[in-house]
């Protein structure tokens, strides 16, 4: 008898069949990089795709191939890849010089827009980027509250240094990290999200606690929703049991809102985290909040001081991204069509999968979309922004536990195939996601599954 392929190996021919000069690349650069890449979620096998240029909400791959784009530079790129107000900004700092070592105009400009978005923001200090941005918030807590630990929630996100490594990825439960010093897990207490119940628990039971970190529309970008009533009774804990409250909106801020998750569900928490957005597109990233918390970045008597050098905290070039960024921001026009760009999506797909009788359902909040395969539970009607069935029940193990990654490569090669490039089971929208696009990408979206179905992978 002939031999029977693996489920998605004629997929994974097919993509390689048609992407010739990524693989020709890939070759190369697995003799240089550990992985063969440059950031783990874009490992793929057989191999990685590689784009030589974007424009708007689309990216073209080596092989001249035009890809529908819902990795929007990993969320950075609100305003859609190569925005020409913000390529201008940058042509003409360029001229001027890209780093001066010293300050200079960009930088009060830049912190001033930070300012009067986002609501928490008394005072700013630029980062290099969102890692460095929460180790700085992280710090500043335990200088403010002179408590060592912090509580967080099962698969959030907050960057890749040491301390925020435990429980951001499956298995949740776990206390060791490879490479991370156990004293320094140990001053971690992580929970499930959206029980504040198990929060006041944690709360009432370690004293060494300082604050609360969270992504404020859920772990990952939203795999688990998170919303008002629990941001708002998060607050109300964090304030009756004096712990620091910190937003991470590196990814939702000045994409949810121009002011961010903050500005949209009215809650306000000392201290904020931002970057992506924040520079257009460029690294840099900022914490923002009270002025009391971030005093221990000054000089003071009888004071500790938080030593914060980097090499491009506000350089030039970063700032000249995000000033011409937020100042479209400021309109509220780009947050507005990337939502509404996101909520046509999930409608739409969630259409076609009930119309094929699919067990699929797509579900999140704003311009965050994501999949769900082989489901079986309640179907959502049309939602709005953040009134979204959540499937499964919000179980985190379930949105954002181990995956089967054959099915996530299969789906993210088949939707190239097709001419969108879809962040394996979820992708974020821009304001350039017209109408037009959204539908063409819900068409690959069925040839796509199609093709799962037909290799076994579904």
């Amino acid at each position: 008898m002939p031999a029977v392929a693996a489920p998605g190996r004629a997929l994974a021919d097919r993509y390689a069949a048609a992407f010739p000069g990524s693989k020709a690349r890939f070759d190369q650069a697995r003799e240089l990089f550990p992985c063969g890449v440059t950031h783990d979620t874009r490992m793929m096998d057989p191999f990685p795709v590689y784009v030589d240029r974007a424009d708007g909400p689309y990216k073209w791959d080596v092989d001249g191939r035009r890809l529908t784009d819902y990795f929007v530079g990993h969320g950075s790129h609100l305003l859609g890849h190569s925005p020409p107000d913000v390529v201008a900004a940058v042509r003409e700092q360029m001229g001027k010089g890209t780093h001066p070592g010293a300050c200079h105009d960009g930088e009060i400009a830049w912190g001033r827009l930070v300012r009067k978005l986002v609501p928490g923001a008394e005072r700013v200090r630029f980062t290099g980027s969102g890692t460095e941005a929460t180790l700085m918030a992280l710090r500043l807590s335990r200088l403010f509250t002179g408590r060592p630990k912090f509580l967080r929630f099962q698969g959030h996100f907050h960057g890749w240094h040491d301390y925020v490594t435990v429980s951001a990825d499956p298995p949740y439960e776990s206390p060791t990290v490879p490479g991370v010093p156990d004293a320094v897990s140990g001053q971690c207490v992580a929970v499930p999200p959206n029980d504040l119940n198990r929060v006041e628990d944690a709360l009432k039971a370690d004293a060494g606690i300082g604050c609360v970190i969270l992504e404020p529309t859920g772990g990952h970008w939203g795999a688990v929703p998170i919303r008002g009533a629990f941001l708002k009774g998060l607050r109300d804990l964090c304030t009756r049991h004096d712990k620091l409250l910190i937003f991470d909106e590196v990814i939702t801020g000045f994409r949810v809102s121009p002011g961010g998750a903050q500005a949209y569900y009215g809650v306000t928490p000392d201290l904020t985290t931002l970057a992506k957005i924040l520079a257009g597109g460029l690294p840099g990233g900022c914490v923002a909040g009270r002025a009391d918390v971030l005093a221990f970045l000054e000089p003071r008597p009888g004071k500790p001081k938080m030593k914060h050098p980097g090499t491009y905290n506000a350089n030039p070039l970063s700032a000249a991204a995000g000033i011409a960024t937020l100042t479209r921001v400021a309109t509220g026009e780009p947050c507005a069509k990337a939502n509404a760009a996101g909520r046509l999506l999930r409608n739409e797909l969630n259409a076609l999968f009930a119309a094929r009788d699919w067990p699929w359902v797509a579900y999140g909040d704003f311009s965050m979309v994501r999949v769900v395969p082989n489901y079986r539970g309640e179907r959502p009607g049309a939602a709005g922004d953040n009134d979204g069935l959540v499937p499964h029940g919000g179980d985190v193990n379930a949105l954002d536990g181990p995956k089967d990654m054959r099915l996530v490569y299969g789906l993210r090669q088949a939707m190239l195939l097709n001419g969108v490039d879809w962040w394996g089971l979820a992708g974020m929208t821009s304001c350039e996601h017209t109408d037009a696009v959204v539908r063409h990408t819900v068409g690959a979206f069925e040839a796509a599954v199609e093709m799962l179905s037909a290799d076994g992978l579904v």
